[in-house]
């Protein structure tokens, strides 16, 4: 895909088709980067960033149990029937 370089004020940029910002998963920050003479632009954010911290206040408000734990104890599927 080609595109060209367009002034922005006193500066230049790209437009990037919406198709590939879906694709990419690109918000409204993202990182770029310079490689062996190539921009690389990432999302800002981070996959499952703050779950460190949202575990744990589940954990210190003992929010953290298994839903199934009655049921994981009665089923011998794990040791009988799991494959590696």
């Amino acid at each position: 895909m080609r595109t060209s370089i367009v002034r922005i004020g006193n500066s230049q940029g790209i437009r990037i088709p919406k198709v590939v910002i879906e694709q990419c998963h690109l918000g409204s920050d993202v990182e770029l980067e310079v490689k062996n003479k190539m921009l690389i632009i990432r999302s800002a954010s981070h996959p499952r960033q703050g779950w460190e911290e949202k575990f744990q206040c589940m954990a210190s408000a003992g929010d953290d149990t298994l839903l199934d734990g009655e049921l994981a104890n009665q089923t011998t599927w794990d040791e009988n029937e799991w494959q590696w």
